[in-house]
């Protein structure tokens, strides 16, 4: 069986020391993909394509990919896979919000359903909140919150901002809590905790 260890530098950060498989027979393997992807990043290669990273490290520990395979083989989903056979995925900021680095003690695995919920996508919004756009021909802030099904769920026309992201809040905050007891007994308890307590707001 064709085998590999990389031993050099990886994306000027991480550093391999050979313990541990990166790919078999040509295949990189999951801890492997999973590593150099945290890894791209935390470099400015990356935020210059999404700012919204810009300034997101990861800890000492995690630089190791021999820490980082141990890591990951301890971790609630970390070998789940979702109804459509896609692997969890590493997320940073749940435990910790607006949390910039990649650690043991910040990340857990989700899987994609939630961490779409948990996407800001801040570079398609425009100016105004979150969920929140301006319906010229209503002359009231309409309201509408994407979800898991990829059909945005429209949520009403309001007179101001504050009335708009409060039916905003309400539905996803109640839709996030919905959504994690679906995967409560998969979920790793700091995750689906997290979960229930995660709270909208319009700085998001």
């Amino acid at each position: 069986m064709a085998k590999n260890t990389r031993t050099t530098l990886i994306r000027g950060i991480g550093t391999n020391n050979g313990k541990y498989y990166s790919w078999i027979d040509g295949k990189t393997i999951t801890e492997y993909n999973i590593w150099q992807h945290m890894l791209f990043r935390c470099t400015e290669s990356f935020w210059d394509k999404s700012p919204t990273y810009t300034g997101t490290t990861c800890s000492e520990n995690f630089k190791s990919y021999s820490y980082f395979y141990e890591w990951c083989q301890s971790q609630v989903g970390f070998k789940s896979r979702d109804e459509n056979n896609r692997i969890w995925q590493l997320d940073k900021d749940l435990l910790l919000k607006r949390n910039k680095v990649y650690g043991e003690d910040t990340c857990v695995f989700l899987p994609h359903k939630i961490n779409c919920l948990l996407t800001k996508r801040q570079n398609a919004r425009g100016q105004y909140p979150i969920g929140i756009s301006w319906n010229k021909r209503d002359c009231r802030f309409q309201v509408g919150c994407n979800n898991d099904t990829g059909i945005k769920k429209a949520l009403g026309n309001y007179k101001t901002i504050e009335e708009a992201f409060q039916a905003y809040k309400t539905y996803k905050e109640a839709y996030i809590k919905q959504v994690a007891n679906e995967y409560r007994t998969q979920l790793d308890p700091r995750a689906y905790q997290a979960l229930l307590n995660y709270t909208v707001e319009i700085t998001d």
